[in-house]
């Protein structure tokens, strides 16, 4: 059998190997097996073995295939991460890791889920409620956000309460939240059913025979999305079909891509889900690694339990195991490419995860466009976008995940956001300050949706610098003169880790680039601009878990030197933590500031939303987009895209409609 290429997920027989190794290691003890996953080589020894491929050499040595498994002895208390040398066949480091607690799957989802609903005082409250005949509830098990109330050295969870009045298995449940939730235990046991808040000034307490039965003026009809359940449709919309007569332009053999001038490994683990590796155009280098280190989903609602409602989805859930199975005609268009994944079992059975990725062209409308006005000659360059799209599915959210790689040796990362808003109880007349009223009793929290967009550039190697420029007005000498429109960009080089802020007023933009490497016209560094997408950070105040718990929130930049270790914004463990483990614990556990300039070096870049639902949000919201962009900045000589081929209508077959006739004339002939 072929050796995977050393940046190739796990194969099911690799992850079977490496639970024999583990099983054997801890004879006679109970395991629980939660992640068996790639362990990436040493940057150290990846990148020589990277570029003698590139180069098309031999490689210089066999790197050895590790996986790292967490995974639970006997007890949720007996917490170990265990890396296991694939190709030696044995155990090589076991680090204890009580105290933390692993991502929680959708298999622990259901069984709490049971384990709530069977308790006999949430069954007493059901009851307390007399909801309608035919109903039935509905609990969304959640991850629980410290909040000072409970001990969370045992992994607890929070569950709240739905109804749904069809039996219609994709019937709307959160348009009828419920007047109480139960606290449950890693052992499955309900510590504690709550009432929660009806209106502003009221407190949670526990459920002690106060539950009023339910409001039937809640019951509405306009909370429906499912095409069973809501039957009106436009009948305007005719079909577009995305067609490529002669097949895509992208070519992959295994898990690497080639398309235009555009290189690169796609990789895909349980975690960050879609990682992009080796990332080269035209032969230049350009980034190591991208990908997704985190999210953050804090609800500002303040309320007990709602603080508990902040969810860290890649840390807590994991964002290549909420991964989507990409339906053929409707997740992607066109001529797809599909990459799977394989999972496991909690036993660790290698489990296939197909069509987690899907890999497509899209016509991006103009690329770059002159017309002669002189000679009235019109040139004009249509842009075609590979994309590489994931989606992820956390208990009411969707989220979608996507590379676009352009012709003009850019990359866009592109966030939406779209799905159900979580909804919480409210009387009927009340009002809060913290949210929005969509439905009869159904109020949606504010919240706010944050990423750390993880960049670990080489671009033309892996010593580079970051840039702060901005731009600035020229200093006015005659302040009656009508000519003080000068202005000018300062430059600043970030010599030591740290935070930075974005700046629209003055233009700031961050450069990556590389001091060693000039460019021949222009007299400076080559480099990468990062163009980010403006957004307000975190809004809960230092004091709050929320805060210590997502360091990264606190800034949209920040710059840190490269460890093999520190691949996730928040931390490695961030299910119920307590303390920060992120970025800015990494850079104050340094003995000194590192320096950054001409170093290896890692951007993150957070981003995101102020979330404040509006009703044009329910029941299923249109999509929320998000988009970061990394440009060349002088790395070229001039536009690189100046020979992408001429759009011309014997290519394209545009149809000409007109008072309802069609014709397939056309005025670009090319």
């Amino acid at each position: 059998m072929a050796v995977p290429h050393p940046l190739d997920p796990l194969t099911p027989q690799e992850i079977s190997l490496a639970t024999g190794i583990v099983r054997n290691h801890f004879p006679k003890v109970k395991l629980v097996f939660r992640a068996i996953t790639l362990s990436e080589p040493p940057k150290k020894e990846l990148v020589p073995f990277l570029e003698a491929e590139r180069l098309g050499n031999p490689h210089p040595y066999q790197l050895p295939r590790v996986a790292q498994v967490l995974v639970y002895l006997g007890e949720a208390t007996q917490f170990r991460r265990v890396q296991v040398n694939l190709t030696e066949e044995k155990v090589s480091e076991v680090k204890n890791l009580s105290g933390s607690h692993a991502y929680v799957d959708a298999g622990e989802m259901v069984k709490c889920e049971k384990a709530c609903l069977e308790d006999p005082r949430v069954q007493a409250a059901i009851k307390a409620l007399q909801l309608p005949d035919g109903a039935e509830v509905v609990c969304d098990p959640w991850t629980y956000s410290p909040d000072g109330m409970n001990d969370m050295s045992r992994r607890c969870v929070m569950c709240f309460f739905y109804m749904k009045l069809s039996d219609h298995g994709d019937a709307n449940h959160y348009a009828y939240p419920l007047e109480f939730v139960a606290e449950l235990s890693d052992e499955l046991k309900v510590m504690k059913v709550l009432k929660v808040p009806a209106g502003a000034d009221d407190r949670m307490e526990e459920v002690d025979g106060n539950l009023r039965p339910f409001d039937r003026s809640k019951i509405h009809t306009t909370s429906e999305y499912h095409p069973d359940l809501m039957h009106e449709r436009r009948n305007t919309v005719k079909p577009l079909n995305v067609v490529q007569p002669q097949g895509p332009s992208f070519h992959c053999i295994g898990n690497l891509v080639n398309w235009q001038k555009w290189r690169f490994r796609v990789g895909f683990n349980y975690r960050e889900g879609l990682v992009i590796h080796d990332v080269t155009y035209d032969g230049r280098q350009v980034f190591h690694r991208l990908s997704l280190s985190e999210m953050f989903v804090p609800y500002g609602d303040p309320r007990a339990p709602y603080p508990r409602k902040a969810a860290f989805d890649f840390g807590n859930n994991g964002g290549g195991v909420t991964a989507n199975n990409l339906g053929l005609g409707c997740d992607c268009l066109g001529h797809i490419k599909y990459f799977d994944f394989w999972h496991h079992t909690n036993d660790g059975v290698p489990v296939k995860m197909p069509n987690v990725i899907c890999c497509h062209e899209i016509d991006d409308g103009i690329l770059w466009k002159h017309t002669n006005y002189r000679t009235n000659h019109a040139v004009v360059a249509r842009s075609r976008v590979l994309v590489l799209q994931t989606i992820i599915t956390v208990s009411n959210y969707e989220y979608i995940f996507a590379f676009h790689f352009n012709q003009a040796a850019e990359i866009t990362y592109e966030v939406r956001a779209t799905g159900i808003l979580s909804t919480a109880f409210i009387d009927i007349g009340a009002s809060v300050p913290y949210g929005t009223v969509v439905a009869p009793g159904v109020m949606a929290p504010y919240h706010q949706h944050l990423f750390s967009l993880r960049i670990d550039p080489a671009i033309d190697g892996h010593e580079n610098s970051l840039v702060v420029e901005e731009s600035r007005a020229m200093m006015v000498e005659d302040p009656a003169s009508m000519t003080n429109v000068g202005y000018v960009t300062t430059k600043e080089f970030v010599e030591t880790e740290g935070p930075l802020d974005t700046d629209n007023r003055s233009g700031r933009v961050f450069k990556i680039v590389n001091e060693h490497v000039t460019n021949p016209v222009t007299g400076t560094p080559v480099g990468y601009k990062l163009v980010p997408h403006y957004s307000q950070m975190l809004l809960a105040h230092p004091s709050s878990y929320h805060s210590i718990r997502s360091e990264f929130a606190a800034h949209p930049i920040w710059v840190t030197r490269h460890h093999d270790s520190e691949l996730f914004a928040a931390g490695e463990h961030t299910l119920q933590s307590e303390v920060g483990s992120g970025i800015a614990t990494w850079i104050k556990s340094r003995q000194s500031a590192l320096p950054v300039r001409n170093e290896d070096i890692v951007v993150w870049h957070t981003f995101g939303t102020t979330h404040n639902p509006r009703i044009e949000e329910w029941p299923v919201m249109p999509v929320e987009k998000m988009m970061v962009t990394l440009k060349p900045v002088n790395f070229f000589t001039r536009n690189p895209a100046l020979d992408v081929p001429i759009s011309n209508q014997a290519d394209n077959k545009s149809v000409l409609v007109t008072d309802g006739a069609e014709s397939g004339a056309g005025c670009c002939s090319g």
